[in-house]
């Protein structure tokens, strides 16, 4: 009945937040206590709530139960699937206060918010050389490591990103995706073209 009064009787003495239940209370003490009675078995890993640790333990087993109707793919979280249904939808919900950019995702909307920011908070622990984005620390941090994860199936040459090797690929394929408006000469990389364009321009390449 507590869900229709809206009755809260159980309530935190720490941050004095209030509950229906008196099990929510006890999973809400944890926070402060830093408890975490449930350990995944696989790889030892503590949780604080029961829940938590189900949805930890489909990384193990590749379990992803939730599926969207429309394009069949599969999520091994409920929000993970709503966030996605985004797409298909064409929502938005999540716009910048500076420039009014939309988002699918909060986490697009964050990550853009730096460019007005300036913030870098993904650091380099070698050159302390600092990103806005961390898939670009982890992509620089290869200049250090050497790494080069990215191997064409073709002639097994190695690249630190992958869209340099989608690149690589066309040379294999013959496959010049960028067309000059102007003339209609293809090429297969978008410097080509850019540089190719100024014959057209009259720009100088170097000033």
């Amino acid at each position: 009945m507590r869900i229709h009064t809206g009755e809260k009787p159980f309530y935190c003495t720490i941050c004095f937040i209030s509950f229906t239940k008196k099990s929510s209370l006890a999973s809400h003490i944890r926070i402060h206590t830093g408890e975490k009675p449930f350990p995944c078995k696989i790889c030892h890993k503590n949780f604080t709530l029961k829940s938590s640790l189900t949805k930890h333990i489909r990384i193990h087993t590749g379990e992803k139960p939730f599926s969207c109707n429309i394009c069949n793919k599969n999520f091994t979280q409920n929000s993970t699937l709503t966030s996605h249904m985004r797409i298909h939808a064409g929502e938005k919900p999540f716009e910048c206060v500076s420039c009014g950019k939309s988002f699918t995702y909060k986490s697009e909307l964050n990550t853009h918010v730096r460019i007005h920011t300036g913030e870098k908070p993904f650091s380099c622990s070698m050159c302390n050389k600092n990103f806005n984005r961390k898939t670009n620390l982890t992509k620089h941090m290869r200049i250090h490591t050497g790494e080069k994860p990215f191997s064409c199936a073709i002639c097994n040459r190695n690249f630190t990103q992958k869209g340099t090797l989608t690149s690589h690929i066309r040379i294999h394929t013959g496959e010049k995706p960028f067309s000059c408006t102007v003339c209609g000469k293809t090429f297969t990389l978008k410097c080509l073209l850019t540089r190719h364009i100024r014959i057209h321009t009259g720009e100088k390449l170097f000033s």
